[in-house]
């Protein structure tokens, strides 16, 4: 049983965790003013180990999927560059959390005996403070996909969740939370990426380049779709989006550059696309082959500030389906003014990016090389460095 001891307050973190816990703290590096904090023998567990607890999730705070090879969600602070916790989680699972800041949730597949056996498909909770197993909820089934922030959602204040499911054909699982309990499964060919719509239920993006609309009060389900407003198959729409819930707002960014936003709603809104490029004063991107522009990509390539409605898109330069390139640099883009206000140049690529949704954000960036950056998003100024640190998608808590 590993074990971490954070410095400060005594009321910081966390969990229990497998020995390459002791492994991964081991080989944290932290940059700061002082330089490099290096690391005792990572093979060595630390004496002064030992278990606390976590205060209030802070808007400071940042989960971070470590990939594939070492499955589990590392918990940082972004004001200190120091690692709280990890959340305990299988390959390809999907976290969120309660906006109330009691649980965190996993949504996970597991078998046993590995890869083969029975599968189980269910909602792990753990408790916030401690990170301990609360309970299990079971479900039919769930998408075995990873490195998406919209396959499951938190919707009605944490009292409902919804898993995107694969089994056979594209559905929506629906989640009681408050009681615990598997509800129904909504049939929803061709639609992905959920995002909740208060008093109705929620919305999807569909291959038809339409958005659905569900609503999932009652007995009976209804489904209805917008007309489409982009090309599923020209010019396809990143699934890691922004999206605002308390706005009911989504800004939405095409492989080419193409900027909507949406906002949601029984009848939905869409905005006429504008070109991410000509906001930077730069030509505009297209299909093309062996043209070259500049293009968003990577896997997690947009990050919204939900207060200045600015979004932080990360690009490179290339040809037309290099989609999953990282970013070279990051264009922060002033949506209502369709304006990109500053361009942040990266020596080492970044593969995904967030921002803290605080009065003066930082952005956390996963690199090639596996470091995480916290930067400064007024200045881009480099704040702390943590190497092997990223993997995976970066969650931050939404006010």
């Amino acid at each position: 049983m590993m074990m971490m001891k954070v410095q400060g307050k005594s009321s910081l973190t966390v969990m229990r965790r497998r020995a390459c816990f002791a492994a991964t703290l081991g080989a944290l590096a932290v940059l700061g003013s002082a330089g490099p904090v290096q690391a005792a023998d990572p093979l060595q567990p630390d004496p002064e180990l030992e278990a606390v607890t976590l205060p209030a999730p802070k808007p400071s705070w940042v989960f971070v999927e470590r990939g594939f090879v070492m499955p589990g969600n590392a918990i940082y602070d972004t004001d200190t560059g120091k690692m709280l916790g990890l959340v305990e989680s299988s390959n390809l699972s999907d976290l969120a959390l309660d906006p109330g800041g009691k649980a965190v949730y996993v949504s996970e597949s597991i078998w046993t005996k590995g890869w083969r056996g029975t599968r189980q498909d269910m909602i792990t909770v753990y408790d916030a403070a401690t990170l301990k197993l609360k309970t299990e909820i079971a479900m039919p089934g769930r998408i075995l996909i990873g490195g998406r922030k919209y396959n499951f959602v938190i919707a009605d204040a944490g009292k409902t969740a919804y898993v995107y499911n694969l089994d056979p054909a594209s559905s929506v699982n629906v989640v009681d939370l408050a009681k615990g309990k598997f509800v129904k499964k909504i049939e929803l060919a061709g639609c992905a990426s959920l995002m909740p719509v208060t008093g109705v239920g929620f919305s999807a993006l569909c291959s038809d380049g339409s958005l659905a609309t569900v609503k999932t009060a009652g007995a009976k389900t209804d489904i209805t779709r917008s007309a489409p407003f982009f090309s599923a198959t020209n010019d396809p729409i990143f699934d890691n989006f922004g999206y605002d819930q308390a706005k009911q707002s989504a800004v939405f960014l095409t492989y080419t550059g193409q900027v909507y936003t949406a906002k949601l709603g029984a009848a939905p809104t869409i905005s006429e696309p504008f070109s991410i490029q000509v906001a930077a004063g730069v030509s505009p991107a297209d299909t093309k082959p062996l043209d070259v522009h500049w293009y968003p990509g990577a896997r997690q390539g947009l990050a919204l500030h939900f207060a200045t409605g600015h979004a932080f898109v990360l690009m490179h330069t290339g040809e037309y389906w290099t989609h999953k390139e990282s970013g070279t640099e990051i264009w922060e883009l002033d949506v209502a003014a369709k304006k990109v206000v500053k361009r942040i140049p990266l020596e080492d690529p970044a593969a995904h990016i967030a921002v803290t949704q605080e009065a003066e954000p930082k952005l956390v960036l996963g690199t090639e090389s596996g470091t995480l950056l916290i930067l400064d998003a007024k200045t881009g100024a480099e704040k702390f460095k943590l190497e092997k640190s990223a993997g995976g998608v970066i969650r931050t808590l939404e006010p």
